[in-house]
């Protein structure tokens, strides 16, 4: 008895279905971290740039400078004020220690604080933003910038 054999011709093609599945998983695992990946000082910025910031007069403000030789110098009280000097820093991480002391001292207290950084324009933006980010290392939340005005 001859047996008949089915004959059939080897499938020589690629499946690519696996393929694309693995495709879109990595990209929606791209898609889903790449917003995460994204570093910077977080502020909330006024809608419009001509507006005062709103004050609340419940909350104490504390006024930070950065002079030129990139010392920080700070006051605490009722409104923003430029001319009194309360304390000062000659580094970065001693002015982040003193305003986290600051804002739990303020916590504590039931005290809402506003924080205002002052910058001179002799300073670089880099130093301003090592500011911004020990500020927010010691738990502040908003910041408003001050200028002056032309």
């Amino acid at each position: 008895m001859a047996r008949i054999r089915n004959r059939r011709k080897p499938v020589a093609e690629m499946n690519v279905v696996p393929y694309i599945d693995v495709m879109l998983v990595l990209l929606v695992i791209f898609m889903v971290t790449a917003p995460m990946l994204n570093q910077g000082v977080k502020v909330d910025l006024p809608k419009v740039g001509s507006e005062a910031l709103p004050q609340d007069n419940n909350a104490q403000v504390l006024t930070i400078s950065i002079k030129a030789d990139k010392t920080y110098y700070w006051n605490m009280g009722s409104e923003v004020d430029t001319d009194t000097v309360q304390d000062k820093a000659l580094t970065l991480p001693e002015m982040t220690a003193a305003v986290t002391a600051i804002m739990n001292q303020s916590r504590s207290q039931g005290k809402q604080t506003q924080v205002m950084v002052r910058g001179d324009k002799a300073v670089d933006y880099g130093a301003v933003m090592a500011a911004m980010g020990g500020l927010q290392q010691a738990g502040v939340g908003n910041v408003g910038l001050i200028t002056e005005a032309p």
